[in-house]
């Protein structure tokens, strides 16, 4: 199942998570929006901070492995940990409504 969630960070930009679930789990994990993240190349920290990640974590348990995983090795610029961890929330709200039948 394949799913996708945006959040714009209020008087900043826009982060969004695209992700599968397989086993219960975030995977296949890529993160994009007009943020900036400094160096570029940490973008694989944020990836990485939610790459297996439970669907059963609430928000703040995204947020705090996006926040662990950033340390001090990478600044997020427009957005935050916590916009991202919303836009993985929205996402599984998203991706886990029942889907429509034809009826046929």
């Amino acid at each position: 199942m394949s799913c996708r969630g945006e959040f714009k960070t209020p008087g900043g930009k826009l982060i969004a998570v695209d992700f599968d679930v397989v086993d219960g789990e975030l995977r296949n994990v890529v993160v994009t929006g007009d943020f900036f993240l400094y160096p570029e190349e940490a973008l694989p920290i944020l990836t990485g901070a939610l790459e297996d990640s439970p669907i059963t974590l609430d928000e703040a348990g995204y947020t705090a492995r996006v926040r662990t995983a950033l340390d001090s090795s990478a600044e997020l610029v427009g957005s935050s940990p916590e916009a991202l961890a919303s836009a993985v929330i929205r996402a599984l709200g998203a991706c886990q409504e029942p889907e429509q039948s034809d009826g046929g």
